[in-house]
């Protein structure tokens, strides 16, 4: 099961919509657990097998944005591997057709902050931070930060 255009960019913010149940049918067939893949984030309540935050994100031109109906995906934890199982000519083919509205937010259409997070949010493997402030800053958090 995979759901796409979830991540910093996608749905700006990463809200954490990333919950996915099964698919009732499924679970009236007794099938209670199944492989979830996302760029999307979720809360720590959730459970079975997910695979989240998955960069580049759909939004951003990763290969999550190029999976359809029917296509398998291989996951292999113990390496790490994440894996869209068609051809390497296919996959651009695939992110070569999709459209400016197909993989562009909404909020990069028009301007103000949400044009400016978009445009310049790292992706989540990198910290959902903004591009510009890389290195400008230290990681301590003050005592009044609660």
């Amino acid at each position: 099961l995979v759901l796409k255009n979830c991540g910093p960019k996608g749905y700006p913010g990463m809200a954490e919509v990333g919950n996915m149940g099964l698919p009732p049918k499924l679970l009236r067939q007794g099938i209670k657990d199944m492989v979830r893949i996302s760029d999307a984030r979720m809360s720590g309540t959730a459970y079975g097998t997910v695979v989240l935050h998955v960069a580049p994100e759909a939004a951003d031109g990763g290969p999550l944005a190029a999976v359809r109906d029917g296509d398998w995906i291989e996951l292999d934890c113990d390496a790490g591997r994440l894996h869209l199982d068609i051809g390497d000519e296919e996959l651009a083919a695939r992110l070569a057709a999709l459209g400016p509205s197909d993989a562009q937010p909404m909020s990069t259409r028009g301007g103000g902050y949400q044009k400016l997070y978009v445009n310049h949010v790292l992706q989540a493997d990198e910290g959902c931070d903004f591009d510009f402030l890389v290195g400008c800053r230290g990681a301590a958090v003050p005592r009044h930060s609660h």
